[in-house]
């Protein structure tokens, strides 16, 4: 065989890149408000996009958005009120650190682990390289948190739970104060705090 017909063969075993780019097909992650709760709807389709481990996405994104949650039938659920741009914002994340190869660009990759390294190995180009470390929280560990058990706070009471308790937003929390209504100023002792979720009574 001469070389043009054995150099025609490689190249044609040769993924190309045009290719490979236009096989990440991912769907727009689906949000769907329940209460004080987020539920990501379509999750399980957008990790088979990826093809990547739901459970894997799930605790990944429930760690981006700074809140508790749990993955249940293929739908996660996340405390706390996020919009469809907040998920989408935390899967770009998520496919830059987990999926997409920092040498070739393409998603042809595989996560492997080595030691205690989680590892991204392409298989287009062959790089092999350390998942990108999560970039810290815009300043959360230095300021500590905005809202914090046992510390009072004045709030404006912008909306009613489903149990009738009034509702305050203070960075990303969510705040319910029993016996205030929407539109009042109040003072609050904060008595629980879980996730992004916060329970507060008022301070007469």
């Amino acid at each position: 065989m001469d070389y043009e017909s054995s150099l025609d063969r490689a190249l044609d075993s040769v993924t190309e890149v045009g290719d490979a780019g236009q096989r990440l097909s991912v769907p727009d992650p689906v949000a769907q408000t329940d209460g004080a709760f987020t539920r990501f709807t379509n999750i399980g389709d957008v990790a088979d996009a990826l093809a990547r481990d739901t459970d894997h996405l799930h605790r990944t994104i429930q760690r981006d958005l700074g809140t508790s949650g749990q993955l249940e039938d293929g739908v996660a659920r996340y405390s706390g009120g996020f919009s469809a741009q907040d998920l989408q914002d935390a899967l770009d994340d998520y496919v830059e650190r987990y999926v997409t190869c920092s040498e070739c660009g393409l998603p042809d990759t595989r996560l492997v682990t080595e030691g205690r390294t989680q590892m991204l190995r392409c298989d287009a180009c062959g790089a092999f390289r350390p998942v990108a470390k999560q970039p810290r929280q815009s300043g959360r560990q230095d300021s500590g948190p905005a809202v914090e058990e046992g510390e009072t706070y004045q709030v404006k009471i912008t909306g009613t739970g489903r149990k009738g308790d009034g509702v305050a937003e203070r960075e990303q929390f969510t705040i319910f104060v029993p016996g205030a209504r929407e539109g009042d100023v109040v003072d609050i002792y904060i008595e629980k705090v879980s996730g992004t979720l916060a329970f507060a009574r008022r301070v007469q």
